[in-house]
């Protein structure tokens, strides 16, 4: 009898604590294997180097021009695409804390 009227605290306990601290560490790995999919640190760390380490005479300048080009648009691209995977993160952990309250509070509201 004890457990059923502890439930309640129970479940707000796991909803609100433990659920979320699972999900943003979860969050966390995904952002890193995103990171090493992407390659956005290597790309921002090797910037001014030539593209395909082409390192031939005469070739320089234009590897590193061309490289800068490339790996700009990559770096957009991956920012661009790393923006748009914390927002659809921010709105899928707002939805999990809104859920009991809503699934509480939506059948009472007429429309």
């Amino acid at each position: 009898m004890q457990g059923i009227l502890l439930f309640p605290v129970i479940f707000l306990k796991f909803w609100y604590l433990e659920a979320p601290r699972n999900i943003l560490r979860f969050f966390t790995s995904l952002n890193k294997a995103f990171f090493g999919v992407f390659s956005l640190p290597l790309m921002l760390k090797t910037f001014f180097r030539p593209w395909k380490n082409e390192y031939r005479e005469g070739l320089v300048g234009f590897s590193i021009v061309m490289g800068v080009a490339i790996k700009s648009l990559f770096i957009f691209a991956d920012l661009f695409l790393f923006l748009l995977l914390i927002l659809s993160e921010a709105i899928m952990f707002t939805m999990f804390l809104i859920l009991p309250v809503a699934a509480f509070v939506l059948p009472f509201i007429k429309l």
